[in-house]
């Protein structure tokens, strides 16, 4: 039988003895064990933080990004083997698929997240500065720096591949390290796949480490630099919460449990429309993805009074088709649960609903296996359970079954269904199917203090929707309450979690100085030559050009009118300003950043290769005609782009531009942006 290594420290190592096995889902055969026994897990926390930490944080966002693409790479062209090793879990294909290439996935998404939205350095600067002072010689900013600790990542055992991969993908992009514990049962698939992601030797030494087994007492040498993921069920997640060590040190902790998640069928939906088809589909499919085995699982559906006979027929008519057995066998579309102690707790909690529940399809004794023993393998019949009085009966509300279990509960109006909804305790996702966008938003702001997050399902969206289970990676994945309090994803959102947020202050030049941005009211580097005559690297933060004047005429207003074709009353008409905010005719806010533009501008081909976009215009002072405009331009902050075979090596400068007119005053306010030739 093989034994399960454990990767610490830089090297793969065995426990000492076997502290648990590990079967085959579909026959019930030993496969592996596993122990940790001899493990110094102290070292392991210390060698992340002293090895993998600083070489990821000499890395900056973009290469830690191109990092993670890499990984995504390499464990895509060995997923064939990642896909032999999840059978072994009662997987079948369809749902090893969400598990492994799900998982890599999401380090595909963090990749160009992080080459996309955040900045090729070391740290991030956030949000924008804060005037502190009537000067402006006093301001206040907020940056973000990686914390110098490890990511402890303590994962379930229904997503052996994507619990792992989803986040880490977040914490190496924000450039901490990461020690792995996949839940025992399914221990041996993240075992693989973390022995493939060792070999590649694309992640620094250090950045990665893997505990297939107990986590013995690390908590208790965790501090507050340190961060600590659970997903699991929520009485152990509130009892890891609690520990005492985590407490006093105030170290980071992260829950994302299985809840009580539901599906609403609006009151506006009838048996002839498409909204009725795709509800039963998506409950159905939510039931026997992975056996049920999803933390994002619908476990109660709630259905309309005058609906439930014909939604109890559909789904029946739906499941009934739907062949339990070996994911071997063609034909099976669900596999089995994970393990014998799985559905042994199913069992246990379905005979507790049915205290206050019946059932309306699949009997919990009786239910044939298609290509294996029932007995032998972890095997439960698809249960869908009715509940004639959900505001009476708590049981469908706080018992979960995790597999294939679900509960009908009937409501009278919207104000009922949004109730209930909320009755789940907290939960990861709650879903909507209406074509009635009225009710929607009535559910969405009704119900939605107690969902992580919400799907609205019709006719429109069914086509490219990823449907109730699926958590994005640009969207956040966790949920109040019961579903653990927690956030993890959600885009560049999920990356903050592993930064330590810290406000500074200080006069604009020192802040300029230290966030390697231009703030206005910092010093200025007077320009030598015009900064359009600069490769990106000889371009300094701060660098200024003050252009020479341009007086602007009624002709300049006219002229632009007809170009462009507005022809709004505050530029065309001197008899309409009664009652408006100007005085007289206005020039364009458009003229006036076209004509800066014609200012700033260097017109003989050099380095500045595009422009490249504009952002943050404003236009804060009328400019008349008579009045007179000048420009400064400013170095504000560089972008490196990655260089691409065949493409000039360049980045992209942001320029600070201000509109002044004669009496200095600012006019408008811009951020440009150039594509600049860099050095070969």
């Amino acid at each position: 039988m093989n034994q399960l290594q454990h990767y610490v420290c830089g090297e793969w190592v065995s426990g000492n003895g076997s502290d648990a096995t590990m079967h085959n889902a579909i026959t019930g055969e030993p496969i592996a064990q596993t122990s940790t026994q001899g493990i110094d897990f102290k070292a392991m926390l210390e060698f992340g933080r002293r090895v993998g930490g600083p070489a990821l944080r000499k890395m900056t966002f973009h290469e830690r990004a191109r990092m993670l693409k890499a990984l995504a790479l390499h464990l895509t062209s060995k997923k064939d083997v990642f896909y032999k090793i999840s059978a072994l879990t009662g997987a079948t294909k369809a749902d090893s698929w969400i598990d492994i290439e799900g998982g890599i996935g999401n380090l595909f998404a963090y990749a160009s997240k992080g080459r996309r939205e955040l900045p090729n350095d070391t740290f991030l600067v956030d949000g924008k500065p804060e005037i502190l002072s009537k000067g402006n010689t006093f301001i206040g900013h907020h940056i973000a720096v990686p914390l110098q600790g490890v990511a402890l990542h303590i994962n379930a055992f229904n997503f052996p591949c994507w619990g792992m991969l989803e986040k880490i993908a977040v914490n190496l992009l924000a450039g901490v390290p990461a020690i792995v514990k996949p839940a025992t049962a399914t221990s041996f698939l993240t075992e693989a796949m973390s022995k493939e992601i060792i070999a590649s030797n694309i992640l620094p030494r250090g950045s990665f480490q893997v505990i297939c087994g107990g986590i013995g007492d690390m908590l208790n040498h965790l501090d507050c630099q340190d961060v600590v993921t659970f997903t699991g069920s929520a009485a152990t997640g509130q009892k890891l919460k609690a520990h005492p060590n985590l407490i006093q040190n105030s170290v980071r902790f992260n829950m994302e449990a299985d809840s009580l998640n539901c599906c609403i069928l609006g009151e506006d939906v009838t048996i002839d429309m498409p909204e009725f088809d795709l509800f039963i589909k998506e409950v159905a499919k939510e039931m026997t993805t992975k056996a049920g085995q999803k933390c994002t699982a619908i476990r109660r559906t709630i259905v309309p009074e005058n609906m439930v006979e014909a939604v109890t027929k559909a789904l029946k008519a739906r499941l009934s088709k739907v062949v339990v057995g070996n994911p071997a066998v063609e034909g099976v579309r669900m596999g089995s649960l994970a393990s014998m102690s799985q559905k042994a707790d199913v069992r246990a909690k379905v005979t507790e609903l049915l205290q206050v529940c019946e059932t309306v399809h699949g009997q919990l004794d009786n239910f044939e296996v298609t290509g294996a023993d029932a007995h032998k393998g972890a095997f439960v019949p698809i249960m869908l359970l009715y509940c004639k009085n959900p505001f009476v009966a708590k049981a469908p509300h706080s018992v979960e079954a995790f597999g294939p279990v679900n509960t009908i509960l009937p409501y009278k109006n919207t104000d009922e269904a949004i109730e209930l909804a909320k009755m789940g305790q907290g939960s990861l996702v709650g879903s909507l199917v209406t074509a009635d966008n009225r009710i929607a938003k009535e559910v969405v702001l009704g119900s939605a203090c107690m969902h992580g997050r919400m799907l609205v399902l019709n006719r429109h969206s069914a086509g490219e929707s990823t449907g109730h289970g699926s958590p994005m990676p640009q969207l956040v994945h966790g949920g109040p309450g019961r579903a653990g309090g927690g956030e993890e994803m959600g885009g560049i959102r999920g990356v903050m979690h592993y930064l330590q947020r810290t406000a500074i202050q200080g006069s604009p030049t020192t802040l300029a100085a230290i966030t390697g941005n231009y703030i206005l009211g910092a010093e200025e580097k007077k320009a030598s030559i015009h900064p359009f005559r600069k490769l990106f690297d000889d371009l300094e933060i701060g660098e200024t050009l003050t252009t020479h004047k341009r007086t602007v005429t009624e002709t300049d207003i006219v002229n632009f009118a007809n170009v462009s074709w507005d022809h709004f009353y505050a530029h065309t008409d001197d008899t309409s300003f009664e009652g408006s905010v100007f005085e007289r005719r206005v020039a364009h806010g458009y003229f006036i950043i076209s004509a800066a533009a014609g200012l700033f501008v260097d017109p003989g081909k050099g380095p500045v290769l595009a422009n490249y976009g504009l952002d943050e215009l404003r236009f804060t002072k009328p400019v008349y005609v008579g009045d007179t405009i000048y420009v400064k331009l400013t170095v504000k902050e560089k972008i490196a782009k990655d260089l691409r075979e065949g493409e000039v090596p360049q980045g992209v400068v942001k320029w600070q531009v201000q509109v002044f007119d004669q009496t200095h005053e600012l006019v408008a306010l811009a951020t440009i942006l150039t594509l600049v030739q860099r050095k070969g």
